[in-house]
């Protein structure tokens, strides 16, 4: 039977937490690193309502991309939205591993993820970062090649919002027939000058303030946002997959409860 370190161990091979931004905290954050695993429900998020989900099916392990503790935590009480999380995590002994940017910027992480749900072709990195021990390059983004060029920016968008199940897609039209294309799973918006640069005409990402509209308008850059939680949570059922590959011992289910937090009018 496979323990929580051993799961930990696995994803520090397919996404070294090591490679996680400076100002992250992935990582084995919640539980027993010898806690025996039959069930793991992965998240993009750990809500009350997952802690909730994974205590009826039994789970011993939530494997999430955001982590439930990012804020320095100076008390864990039931008076704090966190520490009733983390309540609940150790009174039903749940144990919880999270890999965020570690896993943005792996090979087969989100933006890969991203990459392929909105059919890219000729994937190739946004932003290196650097290269792990295995020789495999790492880092935030991807570009590609449209799955269908020549779309006006408004037919790419209604593209991006069925593939992703956003609740809407913000967009603003450069000028320029959706060709090459840049993702960046989350908020990316910083990213806008590497997506120009690296000669892409449209640009999906989330999070973005209406100065970086006017800046892509200004480059000539079709610029999409298409929510964080679709851009993101499309890591999550692959990572899944990988994991009841691993440990096949383990029951591996996705959650069924967590889903976008917003409506569009």
């Amino acid at each position: 039977m496979a323990e929580v370190r051993d799961i930990y161990r696995f994803l520090d091979r397919i996404a070294p937490f090591h490679t996680q931004e400076d100002f992250d905290n992935a990582g084995f954050l919640v539980g027993r690193g010898d806690r025996e695993v039959e069930k793991v429900l992965v998240a993009l998020d750990i809500t009350r309502e997952v802690v909730e989900e994974a205590a009826r099916w039994g789970a011993e392990l939530i494997v999430a991309h955001h982590p439930v503790i990012f804020d320095p935590v100076r008390s864990v009480t039931d008076e704090t939205l966190t520490g009733r999380v983390l309540l609940e995590l150790a009174e039903n002994k749940i144990a919880a591993i999270c890999a965020h940017t570690n896993l943005d910027a792996a090979h087969g992480g989100v933006n890969g993820c991203l990459a392929r749900a909105l059919e890219l072709s000729e994937i190739g990195q946004l932003r290196q970062a650097g290269v792990d021990e295995r020789g495999r390059p790492y880092g935030i983004g991807r570009t590609g090649t449209a799955h269908r060029p020549g779309l006006s920016a408004a037919q790419y968008a209604a593209f991006v919002k069925e593939k992703l199940g956003s609740a809407c897609v913000r967009f603003v039209d450069g000028g320029r027939t959706v060709e090459k294309v840049a993702v960046g799973g989350g908020a990316c918006g910083s990213m806008l000058e590497d997506a120009h640069a690296q000669g892409c005409d449209t640009f999906v990402t989330a999070d973005l303030k209406y100065n970086q509209f006017l800046d892509a308008r200004a480059l000539g850059l079709n610029l999409l946002d298409a929510g964080h939680f679709p851009t993101e949570n499309v890591v999550c059922a692959p990572l899944a997959q990988r994991l009841a590959r691993e440990f096949p011992q383990a029951e591996v289910m996705v959650s069924q409860v967590h889903r976008e937090v917003y409506s569009n009018a």
